[in-house]
């Protein structure tokens, strides 16, 4: 009864093996994908990542604001224009007798409308109403600081912040690229798993073909061919897995690139092409320097801002001059007849001496913060050192590790290629039984799979020691260029 129920199983597994391997071949009906290198993909990224985009158009805002500082130091120069209703004039008294200079009585400047054809109406108190009902005026005004300590320290704090910025898109450019090389080894890693899984299924599928034979031949059992369809049928679950890693793993390459997810590309190139390279990069890597880190040069702009802004609290304290000049025309009238307006000039030049005396303790307080700001930053900048060496002690230790697993991997791939083809031998001429020749592909697998890992966390552990030490691939042009040592010399 067992028996009957194994067989069952089996026969609707292989009855759905045609259809199981169409996913595994590729389709006429899609267009090739285009294949691109490494450098092709770092040079898309570094034009296309919307953090690069992002910290480029950071560098051009602090630009700006640099040169709004700068224009600080040049006249200011405003136009103005004013228009005033007198609602009620101002009454003016004097101690003398206004009749003997033939003043008018208080009666003719108290119209019903509230106005009068002129200034200087006595009022029935016996006062002066003072000025016009429609005051008018324009003019000009500049103003130029001569002396400001404080001013032109800002000015360096200013040229700084936009160092700062560039450095800073300088980490978001080698983080791009240090992402978009981990994505890139990523799917080479799939497809590279991909391609061991799928010559399982390809042998798996052999070998249900020759038992297949051989039973019908009478010279392998029930319980052989069902060992064979079943490995058959387990190995194409590992097939679609890797298939699926692939499309993960292009999916995220094409995001760090900054491309659609809907473009049709693909990775040029094999683990095995790096692989070559890695006794060479573990020398390459003797000579090591955090000169080139953006996170230590970050923190250097920043201890220089800082110390610029001490000295630009402390510059606070002095006394600053400015140059101001205005002209100005005005007109006094009581009514709208514009034709009729006599318009009387002024004109202004002066100099002014703002010296500081006392501010609650502000100025004093702002220098102190600057100061244990700059003390916090030093802590920073050796907490921060510290554990970028044991980063870099890390990666090369994993480059190590990965070399040696690379150099033992070669050495069981080629043993379990060998035993798995004279397992494949003996198995076709009935010496072995297919759990012989199953344990021998299991091995073969495993030792192909440890291979490209190896490959992998090498390539892996030296871009994040690349990225580390800060290693800028990108040129004066914006080309990428992968030739370049580790401390960027």
């Amino acid at each position: 009864m067992k028996k009957l129920v194994l067989f069952s199983l089996v026969a609707l597994t292989v009855s759905g093996l045609a259809s199981a391997q169409e996913p595994l071949q590729p389709s006429d009906t899609l267009p090739a994908p285009k294949l691109i290198s490494l450098e092709q993909a770092l040079q898309i990224a570094v034009s296309e990542n919307a953090s690069v985009k992002v910290a480029d158009m950071e560098v051009e805002r602090s630009g700006y604001e640099r040169k709004g500082t700068y224009a600080s130091l040049f006249p200011q120069v405003d136009g103005t224009a004013n228009y005033q209703r007198t609602i009620k004039k101002q009454v003016m008294y004097m101690d003398f007798d206004m009749s003997s200079m033939g003043g008018g009585s208080g009666s003719e400047g108290s119209g019903s409308s509230g106005e009068s054809s002129g200034s200087g109406a006595m009022t029935s108190g016996g006062g002066i109403e003072v000025g016009r009902w429609n005051t008018w005026s324009a003019g000009v005004s500049a103003s130029m600081p001569l002396v400001n300590a404080q001013l032109w320290e800002s000015i360096r704090v200013s040229g700084q912040s936009v160092e700062l910025a560039v450095e800073k898109a300088r980490s978001s450019r080698l983080e791009t690229v240090n992402q978009v090389k981990q994505a890139y080894f990523s799917c080479l890693l799939a497809k590279e798993a991909f391609k061991v899984y799928k010559s399982v299924y390809e042998n798996a599928l052999e070998n249900l073909e020759q038992t297949q034979r051989k039973y019908n031949a009478q010279r392998a059992s029930d319980l052989d061919l069902a060992r064979a369809k079943t490995t058959l049928a387990n190995a194409i679950p590992n097939v679609y897995d890797a298939e699926s890693s692939v499309v993960l793993s292009l999916w995220q390459l094409k995001a760090v690139m900054g491309v659609s997810l809907d473009e049709n590309i693909d990775v040029s190139g094999s683990l095995a092409d790096y692989a070559d390279t890695m006794l060479y990069d573990i020398k390459a890597s003797e000579d090591l320097s955090l000169d080139n880190n953006s996170t230590m040069r970050q923190l250097s702009i920043q201890a220089e801002q800082l110390a610029s802004t001490v000295k630009m609290q402390q510059y606070a304290y002095l006394p600053t001059l400015a140059l101001s000049f205005s002209y100005s025309m005005n007109a006094m009238t009581n009514d709208f007849n514009f034709s009729e307006y006599k318009w009387s000039p002024y004109s202004m030049v002066g100099l002014s001496l703002q010296i500081p005396i006392f501010s609650g303790g502000k100025r004093y307080n702002a220098v102190r913060s600057a100061k244990v700001q700059s003390a916090e930053l030093t802590v920073q900048r050796e907490n921060t050192e510290r554990q970028l060496r044991i980063s870099i002690r890390q990666y090369l230790n994993q480059m190590e590790t990965a070399m040696k697993s690379y150099s033992s991997a070669q050495s069981a791939l080629e043993s379990a290629t060998k035993a798995y083809d004279i397992a494949q031998r003996s198995y076709n001429v009935g010496r072995s039984t297919l759990t012989d020749l199953n344990d021998a592909q299991l091995a073969l697998t495993q030792a192909s799979l440890t291979l490209s890992q190896a490959v992998y966390n090498f390539v892996t552990a030296k871009a994040n020691l690349e990225g580390t030490l800060g290693a800028d691939f990108i040129d004066e042009d914006g080309k990428v260029q992968l030739n370049k040592t580790y401390n960027n010399e």
